[in-house]
């Protein structure tokens, strides 16, 4: 059975496209980065058309598309030889990691405070509304008593 294969040349154009785009992504994002340098240092506008579909398709990002914010400091593997310098190393990295969980736990502390003072003026604010309009209440109760 022969089957007929009609290749459009739109079809032509998004096959080579997209065999470029699988290349530049088997090299990197250094390949990404260097065909956009090119690419402006040669015809800007093309530069800012490939910078454009390297931001909507969020090439510039990394691979794991998520970003580690601990720990700061990493441990480094093995030993440099000196017993003493690995002792000041670890005692260095143990104390900025304190350090760095005391400031979070700081910062913690500092958000729920102003969360805390937020709603406190918002529950004083939604009283005196609702006060307000119990003596306007009143006051049309007294009024309209009086007027009768």
């Amino acid at each position: 059975m022969n089957t007929y294969t009609y290749n459009s040349p739109a079809a032509g154009i998004s096959g080579w496209f997209a065999r470029t785009e699988a290349w530049l992504d088997d090299k990197g994002k250094a390949a990404w980065i260097a065909v956009l340098v090119v690419s402006m240092i040669a015809f800007w506008p093309v530069g800012l058309v490939l910078l454009a579909y390297m931001i909507w398709r969020n090439k510039l990002s990394c691979p794991s598309n998520r970003v580690s914010h601990r720990p700061i400091v990493r441990p480094l593997k093995g030993s440099s030889g000196n017993s003493a310098f690995d002792a000041y190393r670890d005692e260095t990295l143990r104390r900025l990691e304190e350090e760095q969980q005391n400031f979070e736990a700081f910062l913690e502390r500092l958000r729920a405070a102003r969360d805390k003072a937020e709603f406190d003026q918002f529950m004083e604010e939604r009283a005196r509304k609702t006060d307000s309009e119990a003596d306007d209440d009143e006051a049309d109760t007294h009024g309209t008593a009086r007027a009768n």
